[in-house]
């Protein structure tokens, strides 16, 4: 009966879009669902796409719960108009937009464009797709007050996303997110939307903003002469069909790269992503190619990004010359040492330098910034968090890198966003520097490892669709927030962190300790033996993360591997103690 009520209520919202003043191919769509598709039809109207805290992202398609023309353009009617209050005492406002390689992607950055020319913006738009970091960098550089990227970042080829960035070059945070929620909320029919703004509104641009941020890519340089001793490192690089197709391979002939090898079919820009399944630099079927051409052509490392140039997975060459994949926080591990060991070689650390992480990323890295004498801050998931410890510790301190486990990292101030880009230059200059000592990069991890401690993590995501998934994953994160367990595969829980009540409690001295950090829906448990779970809802795809850490001390080369297979083995009981896996 319920399924029943909910079809005619979805029924009615879509015959109001079968009556209004939608295109004709919209219509139709929607007809072909009302005909052969009800659950189609219940899924893309049984609410609003929801413009949440980092903008929109969904499956693209007629209905209020898709991407389209009409979601987005009340999406930024809704932004137009909450910065038009913001900035009510300029005498211009400004806005910058890029897009991915997406199916659509180009039309709704057109879309976009013409929505805030119609409300008397000035409006710069890329002549064609750039990474996502460019953007960033653009809306300094312009001197905008806001930006938008179209993208989806790794998700499947049926969806698109829109990202909105404020004058700092960040995503949205409190108080601006909601604010603009609030606005967006307010817009309740494309009629309120000033579609097809004055064209001369529009000034398309490219070349002269692409030089400027390879100017600071380039900048970022700290071994410039093991580069030119080592140009020869053979690289091969793919953009997985996406933005990085041209900026990377330029960035790393910048630098001084000249054996960069690459995998044609993926250089082809295209939507449908077709040599993979899905375009995420995190899973190593989207690495096959590349990893294949590595070992044709005896290439030491692989690199490749994800379709809007912010993600970047990384592969190196193990002992026994065998491709090995690196995740997200052994990449921002390497990257973190070798910063701070050429800044210390090189007499610039002064005290006021800092290095940013999430809380779900490995706590090596804050190992590593003590032993150097270096702030570290944890924040939440989400660049825009570490953007915004940039943004307050403005003209004090000075921002090294920064990174999340889920391949992102940022080095430098002047992107305020992960960047695919300056992370794969930094990340070869890396190996060049380690070549330099007469070791691989999975060398220097081991000694990494030796130094300080053999972290191991893993991430475990349980997907769960539609309305039915979104009550579910609640329901799993209410279980364990209210009946948390006391041991985790033997060892005592010592600390719970729940970030939505902004609360560590510690069960050994049963005190209670307030969190600083804004709420989230994330909770943590910490074990007496250095072990950590992590358990977040996804803000941008229907599915839980849980996030698990443990540790153990490395104490020779050679006993890596055994040490990772029992680090893993420990990981794989702790998913079968909390009932996630069978």
């Amino acid at each position: 009966m319920e399924d029943n009520n909910l079809l005619a209520q979805v029924k009615v919202r879509a015959q109001e879009w079968l009556d209004g003043n939608y295109n004709e191919h919209t219509k139709e769509e929607i007809r072909k669902m009302m005909r052969e598709d009800p659950e189609g039809l219940i899924d893309a109207f049984y609410k609003n796409l929801e413009f949440g805290t980092g903008g929109l992202r969904g499956i693209m398609g007629a209905g209020t719960n898709r991407m389209n023309i009409y979601t987005v353009g009340m999406a930024t009617q809704g932004l137009a108009n909450y910065l038009k209050k913001q900035f009510a005492a300029r005498d211009r406002i400004s806005v910058v937009i890029s897009h991915d390689c997406r199916n659509n992607s180009r039309l709704f950055a057109e879309t976009v464009a013409g929505i805030f020319a119609g409300n008397g913006f000035e409006v710069y738009l890329f002549e064609d797709l750039r990474p996502t970091p460019e953007l960033s960098f653009a809306i300094r550089y312009l001197h905008c007050q806001s930006g938008v990227m179209i993208t989806a970042s790794h998700n499947p080829k049926d969806y698109n996303g829109y990202k909105a960035y404020w004058e700092d070059g960040a995503q949205v945070i409190p108080p601006h997110d909601k604010a603009i929620i609030g606005e967006v909320a307010r817009i309740k029919d494309p009629s309120q939307v000033k579609f097809d703004g004055p064209e001369e509104k529009i000034k398309i641009i490219g070349k002269e903003v692409d030089e400027a941020y390879l100017q600071a890519v380039t900048a970022l340089s700290l071994t410039p002469e093991a580069v030119k001793r080592h140009h020869d490192l053979k690289i091969v690089y793919t953009p997985i069909h996406g933005t990085g197709v041209k900026m990377v391979p330029t960035a790393l002939e910048r630098y001084g790269f000249t054996n960069i090898i690459h995998v044609p079919e993926q250089d082809v820009v295209d939507g449908n992503f077709p040599t993979v399944v899905s375009p995420n630099p995190e899973e190593h079927a989207a690495l096959e190619m590349a990893l294949k051409r590595a070992d044709e052509t005896g290439a030491e490392l692989v690199m490749a990004s994800d379709p809007d140039g912010d993600r970047l997975g990384i592969a190196v060459r193990d002992d026994k010359g065998e491709m090995r994949l690196l995740n997200g926080n052994q990449t921002a591990t390497l990257l973190t040492y070798y910063l701070l060991t050429r800044w210390k070689e090189k007499k610039k650390l002064t005290g006021k330098e800092y290095i940013v992480k999430t809380i779900v990323t490995t706590d090596l890295i804050g190992d590593i910034a003590k032993y150097f004498g270096v702030k570290y801050y944890d924040v939440l998931t989400g660049f825009k968090w570490i953007a915004d410890i940039i943004r307050r510790n403005e003209k004090k301190m000075t921002f090294i890198g920064g990174g999340e486990e889920s391949y992102g990292f940022m080095i430098g101030d002047f992107v305020r966003d992960k960047d695919a880009v300056s992370t794969a230059v930094m990340m070869a200059e890396t190996a060049a520097w380690a070549r330099e000592q007469g070791k691989s990069l999975l060398d220097l991890l081991k000694d990494i490892y030796m130094q300080f401690s053999f972290y191991k993590e893993d991430l475990l995501n349980i997907v769960r669709k539609g309305k039915k998934g979104a009550e579910e994953i609640q329901a799993m994160m209410d279980r364990f927030r209210h009946n948390f367990p006391e041991t985790i595969n033997g060892a005592n829980v010592m600390l719970i962190h729940d970030y939505l009540k902004q609360q560590t409690i510690d069960l050994i001295s049963d005190l209670r300790y307030h969190i600083t950090l804004p709420k989230s829906n994330v909770l943590q448990f910490i074990t007496h033996d250095g072990s950590k779970v992590s358990m977040r809802p996804s803000g941008t795809e229907p599915k839980i993360k849980f996030y698990f850490s443990v540790k153990r001390k490395l104490e020779t080369p050679e006993d890596f591997n055994k040490t990772d297979k029992e680090l893993k083995e420990k990981i794989e009981a702790i998913k079968k103690d909390l009932g996630l896996v069978k």
